[in-house]
């Protein structure tokens, strides 16, 4: 019984010490629940919260928030086994301030690479014209950012392994379909990899963990 309770107590410190992750696997949930009552008119709402070229055109801030609070599907786990196994953690290494400046800067930035790369293959005539209200929600930039800047926390040599992975998982889609999606995906893992300076500032200068074994 006191077992129980230790493991219980360790669950529960880990979540109430990332907040952010949990409270925003919350909210998914919630948002995860209305697509499943939407019935037909879920595709024109997740469309209407879309970071596409129109609405990046003509409300940007609203529609890079709003993105943030849906997924692209009705099947809301794999995010509750995401969000463990690297935001929380990351939330943990980082704080708050941090971890939240990382994952906003991949959003933002993966957001404009990729859909300024389908801007420039639409004005190519190489997709169609009707993708600039293309469906495009989610919180997977944020995510790859996330994981893409773990890298700095794992102890060589098993950061190469888990670098190597990473760029096999992004990298390889964007070598066979370079979609705007993929381009994205792409864009969010270079920029949280970009983000190392924001790990250095958060290590007090006494320690010696991995983000400053360069």
């Amino acid at each position: 019984m006191a077992d129980v309770r230790t493991r219980l107590a360790a669950a529960w410190h880990f979540v109430h010490t990332a907040p952010l992750t949990y409270l925003w696997l919350a909210v998914l949930a919630i948002t995860t629940a209305i697509q499943h009552l939407a019935g037909r008119r879920l595709h024109t709402m997740l469309v209407e919260q879309s970071t596409n070229l129109h609405h990046l055109a003509t409300d940007p801030l609203e529609v890079l928030v709003a993105s943030l609070l849906w997924i692209d599907g009705k099947d809301w786990t794999p995010y509750l086994l995401l969000f463990t196994l690297f935001l929380a953690p990351a939330e943990h290494w980082l704080g708050q301030r941090r971890w939240l400046t990382v994952g906003l800067i991949s959003h933002v930035g993966a957001t404009y690479v990729s859909e300024g790369a389908l801007y420039v293959l639409i004005q190519l005539h190489r997709e169609s014209e009707r993708l600039t209200y293309a469906r495009d929600i989610g919180v997977s930039y944020f995510l790859v950012g996330v994981m893409a800047v773990l890298t700095y926390r794992i102890r060589r040599p098993w950061r190469y392994g888990y670098l190597a992975a990473l760029l096999m998982i992004f990298g390889v889609p964007l070598a066979i379909n370079p979609n705007f999606t993929v381009i994205g995906h792409a864009a969010a893992l270079l920029i949280g990899l970009c983000c190392y300076p924001v790990t250095r500032q958060h290590l007090p200068r006494h320690d010696p963990g991995p983000a400053r074994s360069h």
